[in-house]
């Protein structure tokens, strides 16, 4: 059942438009305490992410004339500053951009990979899998990042200004300082106790000792510097020479404390994995959603296929006319069976053959819908389909296990005057990634690698998420851009949060879309995320109301999450007015801003 979605998208924009005229940031020579706002509506370009001082610094280049590439540049390296347990130099992350001129999307492939000595057996010791607690603070945890270089690749491909340019409003920011919130604060306790088997990150994020008073100002002069010093020697500074030797050093030999008895594994990098990573730049995925295209990242990101399947499922149910117990059944029985086909087939395709095409295909999607029932749940784990040769309503076979995945990670979106719009993920992994700062440098390395399988699944079933030398680890990273007929921007967004990143970004799009929300209440709206599990998370919102026990009483089963994903977006308006939408409430608000705002 295809319906239009051009008239209603309209009326959505006329009622987003009327929310707020938002929220700008300061010219650069004012201070950076910046108000935090969901949602903004105005002309000029916008900049939406978790944090007030990184939206600034995207505003700030947009009103210097950069493009929505530079803008996202420098909003990615500001959260480096104020988001450093998320997000960083030290990361990598998956760059989604729309091209207004030629009205394509385009992506760079910026994952982390495994030192090119790794094999199967990187996380097995003594013939066991090493605790995963024990496996994530360690020098074993650490990929090569690819941050740096995507900023490089995306610049050199689309950008109109320098790095060095984009950079000065995040050394501003790490030389003069920023205001602890809440939320940074209370990922340093939760970090706290690990944080100090480091001694480098002790002095850094634990001053004098002590977790960061709210309120108080937090500089970190070494990032400032080491931003300054790629200013000058541009991105190859991190591969090659004193920085890429200083990165190596600390993942072989990690600076633990003697007296704490943390025993930090040394990993296997070496100046070779540096000197030779590469992004990939690559075609998008593409599915179309009611007459809709909607781009993400294809593999080695399970976001853009596993999204992608589940909307295909859901393509031939109207949830717009659905009742809310109905919708929320069937975005949970298509989140289900969607992640039992990513187990069983996403990896990396350089060392997997990954069916893209097919796992998108419709004539796939639906050969899994007739699986869903009005009247009954799945029953977890769900076992893979066969994409390669459908086969209606097969539910034999052994399913795949879902990995664990950190729910740091953080999410930008821009937008420019001249319509070009950038959605783009960025990670350390999990909050405060493997904890160890490289010394004198100022940020932490992450812990990407335990996104893999630490060992197989069993002798009759495949996983395509095994370590590799030089592989990339799966992720559930979705930057996704949903276009209209005419393959102009209707939205963008993308969410932190892990393999809960793709029940974000699809109950988000599904309830823009289809359910009729503006966009900055399709992101606050309570979530529910089923990764192919026995039971479903729900946040409070749904966990404490009455839909539960209509839910209940159909099959399913939940447990409660406090908090799932941190998302944010851009819309297009009409007559080149841009929203902004943000988090009214997850890790403390998000910040939507505009170049101009509306009156």
């Amino acid at each position: 059942m295809r319906r239009p979605v051009a008239r209603k998208l309209s009326v959505l924009a006329v009622s987003a438009a009327v929310v707020s005229v938002g929220a700008a940031a300061p010219p650069a020579a004012e201070s950076t305490a910046v108000e935090k706002v969901p949602v903004a509506v105005g002309y000029g370009g916008a900049v939406s992410s978790v944090d007030a001082d990184a939206s600034a610094a995207g505003i700030e280049i947009l009103r210097k004339g950069g493009n929505a590439v530079d803008a996202a540049v420098a909003t990615a390296a500001a959260l480096g500053v104020t988001e450093p347990y998320s997000a960083g130099i030290g990361g990598g992350g998956y760059f989604v951009y729309y091209d207004a001129k030629s009205r394509t999307v385009r992506t760079i492939d910026g994952r982390e990979t495994a030192p090119l000595s790794a094999d199967s057996g990187l996380f097995v010791e003594n013939g066991a899998a090493i605790p995963f607690a024990e496996a994530v603070s360690s020098g074993l945890s650490v990929g090569t990042p690819g941050t740096p270089a995507t900023w490089q690749q995306a610049l050199d491909k689309w950008g109109s200004k320098r790095l060095g340019t984009l950079l000065k409003p995040a050394e501003r920011l790490a030389r003069d300082g920023f205001t602890v919130d809440g939320t940074f604060r209370d990922q340093t306790a939760a970090n706290e106790t690990r944080f100090r088997y480091f001694p480098d990150t002790a002095k850094l994020f634990l001053p004098n000792g002590r977790l960061p008073v709210v309120g108080s100002t937090f500089k970190n002069p070494d990032l400032a510097r080491t931003y300054a010093e790629l200013s000058r020697k541009g991105v190859g500074a991190l591969y090659r020479g004193d920085l890429a030797d200083d990165i190596v050093d600390t993942v072989n030999h990690p600076p633990v404390d003697p007296s704490s008895g943390w025993n930090a594994r040394p990993g296997d990098l070496t100046a070779k994995d540096l000197a030779t990573y590469r992004t990939k730049s690559q075609a998008p995925t593409r599915t179309s959603y009611h007459g809709l295209g909607v781009y993400s990242m294809a593999p080695s990101s399970s976001g853009g296929t596993t999204v992608g399947e589940a909307l295909n499922i859901l393509e031939n149910t109207d949830l717009s006319k659905a009742s809310e117990v109905q919708y929320l059944h069937r975005y949970i029985e298509a989140s289900r069976i969607a992640f039992a086909d990513r187990g069983r087939w996403v990896g990396d395709p350089a060392f997997e053959d990954v069916p893209t095409k097919e796992l998108l295909s419709q004539r796939y999607a639906d050969s899994r819908a007739c699986l869903i029932k009005d009247d009954a749940v799945l029953t977890s784990p769900v076992a893979p389909g066969d994409p390669r040769d459908p086969a209606a309503c097969d539910a034999r076979g052994t399913a795949a296990p879902t990995t664990y995945e950190g729910d740091s990670t953080t999410h930008l979106t821009v937008a420019d005057k001249w319509g070009n719009v950038v959605s783009y993920t960025l990670t350390i992994e999990q909050t405060g990634g493997s904890g160890i700062t490289v010394p004198g440098r100022g940020f932490i390395l992450n812990n990407e690698l335990t996104d893999f399988s630490f060992t197989p699944a069993g002798p009759d079933v495949h996983d395509p998420n095994l370590p590799g030398p030089g592989k990339r680890p799966r992720s559930s990273m979705s930057p996704t851009i949903v276009l209209d007929r005419h393959d102009k921007p209707v939205v963008a967004l993308g969410s932190p949060g892990g393999a809960t990143i793709i029940t974000t970004v699809l109950q988000s799009l599904t309830g823009f879309l289809d359910r009729g929300l503006p966009l900055v209440d399709a992101i606050a709206a309570p979530r529910a995320s089923q990764r192919n599990q026995t039971t479903t998370e729900l946040e409070p919102g749904l966990y404490n109301s009455p839909l539960r026990a209509r839910l209940e009483a159909i099959g399913h089963g939940f447990r409660l999450n406090p908090e799932i994903g941190a998302a944010t977006g851009v819309q297009r308006l009409p007559n080149g007015k841009w929203l902004a939408a943000a988090e009214k409430v997850r890790r403390g608000g998000g910040s939507a801003m505009v170049v101009w705002p509306a009156s």
